[in-house]
């Protein structure tokens, strides 16, 4: 049986381009077929976990079983009551199988937990956002069938973007107008070329043929070295191509769909501050962490008065936040530092903003001290991104 990753092989694109033809004439006609959707769905999932990834499709159809009946049995305990305990213990109960696959390599040295599969993680911020927007009362209705749909929705299963239940049902229900489809298969276009310019040309520069000399070179060097300092950059621009064009791709393929997926990526290293640029990088998973954590944890802090300043409140809630961040990529020191100091650098950056605004008229705002600030911003993320990257670690290992 064949095997694809998404997006990794260009028959995959020949395939897809087949399966989505029938959509788009039907999208054109104004009308959706949801029982072909349904279809194609199913036949990509079995083209990315089977054959040799045949123990990561059962893993994912257990999982969907557990998650949908979950997620089901809680929306429907909501209609009635809205006990805390409850919705803690479902939300635990709902990312369990996540923890378990991260905790694994660390605990089994670098064994794969046998329940994990590919794109487990953001399968699980679904289900996981799911059930907070039905404790808050945002969810009046829940379908388990659509929400199986949800779920599955194969241009984003691997990798995100992370989409929201109601946004994406509104589109899944509703049929655009051919001006506005029109519009979408433009976008749709353009995204999957610049997928390929992303992650077929500019990640294949950076990560195959430059990435491996750097980092070798500065093996042999044994210690700091202006070839660690290519790594930084070099590794930085092909984590961001690579990404950025698979999820050019998911986004590209979803508007063929008539789903409007969020974008992922706005021109992240233009950022001029830290904030900023977590407004534009990895776009989905930084909102689904600021709405879902970070604003939840504010909120509890606040409500039991945990902290006296609210500016106390907001700080520690960075940190932590930034941090669960760092452990979900990994329970590794680096991933887990990672997490830490861009937690730290937003700190900063808020007490920078409040001391700017202060004393906006001693400190100088123009067009170099806005280059200044984008200079900053992007070096900094670069060195976290080298710490990501693991390769420090790895020369500590080589000494």
């Amino acid at each position: 049986m064949l095997s694809f990753t998404p997006y990794e092989n260009p028959t995959y694109f020949g395939i897809l381009a087949i399966a989505l033809l029938p959509i788009v004439i039907g999208l054109l006609c104004k009308k959706r077929f949801h029982w072909y959707e349904t279809i194609i769905s199913i036949f990509f999932l079995v083209l990315t976990f089977g054959g040799p990834k045949l123990t990561q499709g059962y893993a994912l159809i257990a999982y969907l079983i557990y998650e949908v009946v979950l997620v089901w049995l809680y929306t429907s305990y909501r209609k009635h009551k809205n006990q805390t305990s409850i919705f803690v213990g479902a939300v635990i109960l709902a990312i369990i199988p996540l923890v378990i696959v991260k905790l694994t390599p660390a605990i089994q040295n670098g064994q794969q937990s046998l329940i994990g599969f590919l794109g487990i993680s953001y399968l699980t911020f679904k289900a996981v956002q799911t059930i907070m927007e039905s404790r808050d009362g945002v969810l009046k209705a829940f379908n388990p069938w659509f929400f199986l749909q949800f779920l599955v929705f194969f241009p984003t299963i691997s990798s995100g973007p992370i989409d929201r239940y109601r946004r994406f049902k509104k589109d899944y229900d509703h049929v655009p107008d051919t001006d506005k489809y029109l519009q979408l298969l433009q976008k749709g276009v353009h995204n999957i070329f610049m997928g390929f310019v992303y992650k077929y040309m500019l990640a294949y520069l950076f990560g195959t043929l430059l990435l491996p000399k750097l980092q070798q070179q500065a093996l042999s060097a044994h210690g700091l070295s202006w070839s660690l300092v290519g790594v930084m950059y070099v590794y930085s621009m092909y984590l961001f191509f690579d990404f950025a064009g698979y999820s050019l791709f998911a986004v590209g393929t979803s508007y063929f769909m008539g789903i409007e997926t969020p974008i992922n990526f706005n021109a992240p290293f233009k950022s001029h501050n830290i904030k900023e640029f977590w407004n534009r990088w990895h776009m989905t998973l930084s909102f689904w962490f600021r709405d879902y954590i970070y604003m939840r944890l504010v909120f509890f802090f606040m409500k039991h008065k945990v902290f006296k300043s609210p500016k106390t409140t907001a700080n520690i809630t960075y940190i932590i936040n930034m941090t669960i961040m760092g452990f979900w990529h990994g329970v590794t020191w680096y991933y887990v530092t990672y997490g830490i100091l861009h937690g730290i650098a937003l700190v900063v950056n808020d007490w920078w903003l409040r001391y700017k605004k202060k004393h906006q008229k001693q400190i100088p705002h123009n067009k170099f001290t806005e280059i200044f600030a984008v200079f900053v911003t992007f070096n900094f993320v670069c060195f976290t991104f080298l710490l990501f990257s693991g390769f420090l670690n790895t020369m500590l290992l080589a000494k």
